[in-house]
């Protein structure tokens, strides 16, 4: 285990009730508030109404369209609107989305050159609008994360991140909200929150059995009542447990003592950035197949536990043999959900391989990942094994 440093001041607000706090909450940092939210499907559910309610009293200007994988366009504008009304609090209501382009608003807000610069590496802000969340999509986990990922739209670049600034104030998390999201997004969601668990399990780093315990049980809690709400969706317990072990996922709680990976999280901004996939449909492709290739490049030992641990695969005392069930046993749970594996289902070919690789191992300064480093080859082969 190595040093580490574990503080995350977000106060999370959760139950059935803890929309109740918002009002409260919100007016503790100011009275001129930013609705930040999406494409309408808050009205259509009722979740818009009750936010208000909540909100009277305070001033409110509204800033809707958020789309996924969240565009640079909007949060400039979110920018712009803040400076002229004087905003204090920026309030998200939505997914990973909605949040992330509140992030990004309440950070250039504090930033006088172009907010891409923090984004490109190029500037820093020491100071940012707070932030508040309301959660309708357990996926990202950015309700209680130092990170924020957005999209350039004129040559489809997607970037991460993370700063303690990123923090949210606060968190409401109803259960409830989520009862009414489409399957597809339900799957993606849980998608997502396995794939921020993954990306701090596969670690180097040895004798962190307890960070690797509590997360193959959060891992597993989620597999379990994934298939509860795909069939039942407004079983607020089974909604309650992955809700939770979403935020649980992406509070860096899992990460301390250890070094993570993340190469597949950042090998799908490309597919998604490129194609506008849905970012936990593009985790589906590309983390069994990034395992595929961990597995041949000395990656058995700790997939086997990941198989055995997780999926429930016997130990037969062969650890390829057990990680090569355990990755089609996770593909197959995928499945389960709805999703596909493969690039070729959606449609999607190796014409940009060579342009994805490049893009995500710069990124990373030439070599991307921990648990197997990668270069721009090795990012391309990943890319072929999700083919």
């Amino acid at each position: 285990m190595i040093d580490f440093v574990f503080q995350n001041p977000t106060k999370i607000l959760f139950g059935k009730n803890a929309l109740s706090s918002l009002h409260d909450e919100a007016a503790r940092w100011g009275e001129r508030v930013l609705l930040v939210y999406g494409g309408g499907s808050i009205k259509r559910t009722g979740v818009y109404d009750q936010v208000m309610a909540q909100l009277a009293g305070l001033q409110v200007w509204e800033l809707g369209g958020v789309q996924p994988n969240p565009r640079l366009s909007l949060v400039r504008e979110g920018i712009a609107l803040c400076r002229e009304q004087g905003i204090q609090l920026v309030l998200a209501v939505g997914g990973g989305s909605a949040i992330d382009t509140a992030k990004g608003i309440a950070n250039g807000v504090c930033y006088d050159g172009d907010v891409w610069d923090l984004f490109d590496g190029k500037g820093k802000n020491t100071e940012v609008l707070p932030l508040g969340t309301v959660v309708t999509i357990p996926a990202a986990g950015s309700e209680m994360s130092d990170s924020c990922v957005i999209t350039r739209e004129e040559d489809l670049c997607k970037r991460g991140r993370n700063t303690p600034l990123n923090f949210p104030k606060f968190s409401i998390l109803n259960p409830e909200f989520t009862y009414t999201l489409p399957p597809f997004q339900t799957a993606c969601g849980v998608v997502d929150i396995m794939a921020h668990m993954m990306e701090r399990y596969f670690t180097r780093v040895t004798h962190v059995e307890l960070i690797d315990r509590m997360t193959e049980g959060a891992l597993k809690t989620v597999v379990n009542n994934a298939p509860i709400v795909m069939q039942d969706p407004e079983n607020y317990d089974a909604r309650a447990e992955i809700m939770w072990a979403g935020c649980l996922s992406h509070n860096t709680l899992l990460q301390t003592g250890r070094v993570g990976d993340w190469a597949s999280h950042k090998l799908e901004h490309e597919l998604s950035a490129l194609y506008d996939i849905a970012h936990g449909a593009g985790l589906a492709i590309v983390f069994p197949a990034w395992m595929k290739y961990a597995l041949a490049h000395g990656g058995e030992a700790k997939l086997a536990q990941f198989g055995r641990r997780v999926f429930d695969v016997p130990d037969s005392g062969d650890d390829a043999a057990d990680a090569a069930e355990g990755i089609r046993r996770l593909e197959a749970f995928y499945r389960s959900l709805g999703l596909t594996t493969t690039l070729t289902e959606n449609g999607i070919g190796d014409t940009d391989f060579g342009r994805m690789a490049e893009r995500a191992a710069a990124m990373a300064g030439g070599v991307l990942g921990q648990f197997v480093p990668l270069k721009a080859a090795d990012c391309e082969a990943i890319y072929r094994l999700a083919l």
